[in-house]
Formats: structure tokens, C-alpha cells, sequence
């Protein structure tokens, strides 16, 4: 049997372990698991642990019967002829320190960033367009695109923006409805044919490199949108914006664009709205390009 205790550690770690282990009390894990999972569970737990802390005991062939390890700073484990003792320090060893997870090392950036803010002005100033689609399912072969809104800042700064409704030949799923709220109405009122649509589109985008967020979804839409059209497809630099977000940032519930929207402070008041959604994304990218965690 193995038992971890776990204090103030990152919520996507403790989550992480329920994979292997059961939660018999907050922060108490419970498991029977291999040796080498055990092992590699605990170097887990120190790449991701941030300044929290952990101990871990588990079944050895000593006179106890169990061994331990932890990371705390105020006990030290020694051997005492095979048997395993917790020494309490009067002076803690240290503290954690400052990139002792990548989290730690992303938060580091950040600060060394707000020092560096006038070095970084030019940075944000790529010329790039922002893109979302809003559609009637997530299948591009069998669903449709109903909308697109992009945001494109040229080399000289200026911002434009570009929102279509398209027409479709189908009436909209009530659950898009709900999400988008989009209705057939306003496509038969206000939107125009996928050709136009799509023509326009790439008129607005040009030669820019094209960022989104989950961008691999609408480059699908895209894709077939051009074909079923007889329109080449964008051949634009596609640069997706969720793999920067999961690599420098670890202890997000999860990964959808309004929780990562909240973690990086930009407001976003009509999500599932393509050209809101276009800002939003638009205003991430030159979030990221001013800590240095992407650049196009």
C-alpha cells in the first residue's frame, strides 16, 4: 500500500493523482500500485508540486515494514541501521526556490516581463490575424460553417475587423442556437453565400500568419469550406495558440478558451460569438508575445 499527503500543491496535480490513487481525505491519497508507477508518480509530483508539499509512504523489506521520502524543508529522513526515521530540523533546510516547477518558471517570466514592459512594446506590435468560426456541429464534413470573425493588425499597427453570417441550406441545431445564439433567421436576413464569404476572407487575411485558439477545428471547417467552393485553401502560416497554453501553464482546470481567457486576465463578454471571440484570442497572442512565451 502507498499513502501520499499532499499541502497547498497546484489543483491539476491533486487531480492528476486520482488517476492512480483514491482521495480518502483532502489532500490523502490511498493506492496499490508498482514500484516503477510509484516512482515515476513521485518525480511527478516534483516537477509540478510549486512551493506545496509532499511525503510518501509506502510498503519496504526493512524492519518497519514501510519507507518514506518528503519534500519538506523542516524534516530530514535518515537511515538509522535499516530503519527508516524523520528528523525534526530546528532550521528548515530552505526554501523552495524560484523555478522549482515550470509553473514557478512562468510566473518568474512574467515578473522579469512587467520589468521589461518598453523592450517588449515593439513585440506586440506583430502583424497577425486573430480567427474563430462558429459552426453547426464539430464534424467539418457534415457540419457548416455559420459564421467567421477575424482581427488583423497590419505592419503598421492598424487594427480591422471582419464578421460574416453565412448562409447554409439546413436549419440550425437548437443546441447552436443556444450557444451562439445565432438563428436562421439572421443567416436568411444577414448572411451571405459560403463563395462570397470565404472570398472575402482571404482577401482580409492576405499573407498574415493566421493564430487561433484550438485553430487545428476551423482549419478543417476551412479546408472543406474552400473545396466545397472550388477555392484554393489559405496557405497562410496556421498558428495554434492551445499547445503555447499547456506547455508554460500546467494547473489550469482545463483548457478551454474562457477558463484560459480568465487565467490571462482578458474579458470576453459574448463567448461563441466568432468576432468576440476573435478579439479575445487576438488580445492572447499579444499576451503571450509580451512574456516572451510565443512569437510568430
Amino acid at each position: 500500500m502507498i499513502v501520499i499527503t499532499l499541502t497547498k500543491v497546484p489543483p491539476a496535480l491533486r487531480g492528476d493523482l486520482t488517476k492512480w490513487y483514491q482521495e480518502i481525505q483532502t489532500g490523502v491519497y490511498v493506492g496499490n500500485v508498482s514500484a516503477r508507477i510509484r516512482d515515476l508518480l513521485w518525480d511527478r509530483i516534483l516537477q509540478n508540486i510549486g512551493r506545496g508539499e509532499a511525503t510518501m509512504v509506502y510498503n519496504a523489506k526493512n524492519e518497519l515494514g514501510y519507507q518514506f521520502k518528503t519534500t519538506r524543508k523542516d524534516r530530514d529522513v535518515i537511515d538509522f541501521d535499516g530503519i527508516p526515521l524523520l528528523m525534526h530540523l530546528d532550521v528548515a533546510t530552505g526554501e523552495v526556490e524560484h523555478g522549482f516547477s515550470q509553473a514557478a518558471k512562468f510566473r518568474q517570466a512574467k515578473v522579469m516581463t512587467r520589468k521589461n514592459t518598453v523592450k517588449n512594446v515593439s513585440t506586440a506590435m506583430t502583424p497577425l490575424v486573430a480567427l474563430d468560426l462558429e459552426t453547426t456541429g464539430v464534424d467539418s464534413a457534415q457540419d457548416a460553417i455559420i459564421s467567421v470573425g477575424a482581427v488583423r493588425r497590419s505592419a503598421k499597427g492598424k487594427i480591422d475587423h471582419f464578421y460574416k453570417l453565412i448562409q447554409i441550406d439546413r436549419k440550425i441545431p437548437a443546441n447552436i442556437v443556444a450557444l451562439t445564439s445565432i438563428t436562421d433567421e439572421m443567416l436568411v436576413a444577414q448572411g451571405v453565400r459560403l463563395r462570397t464569404a470565404m472570398q472575402e476572407l482571404q482577401v482580409f487575411v492576405g499573407d498574415l500568419a493566421v493564430v487561433g485558439y484550438n485553430l487545428r477545428f476551423d482549419e478543417g471547417f476551412l479546408a472543406t469550406a474552400c473545396r466545397r467552393v472550388n477555392q484554393p485553401t489559405l496557405t497562410n502560416r496556421m498558428v495554434d495558440l492551445m499547445p503555447f497554453i499547456k506547455k508554460t501553464n500546467h494547473f489550469l482546470d482545463n483548457y478551454r478558451l474562457q477558463t484560459v481567457l480568465t487565467e490571462y486576465g482578458i474579458e470576453n463578454k459574448t463567448p461563441h460569438h466568432s468576432l468576440a471571440d476573435a478579439k479575445a484570442t487576438f488580445a492572447l497572442a499579444d499576451k503571450l508575445t509580451k512574456t516572451g512565451t510565443f512569437q510568430i
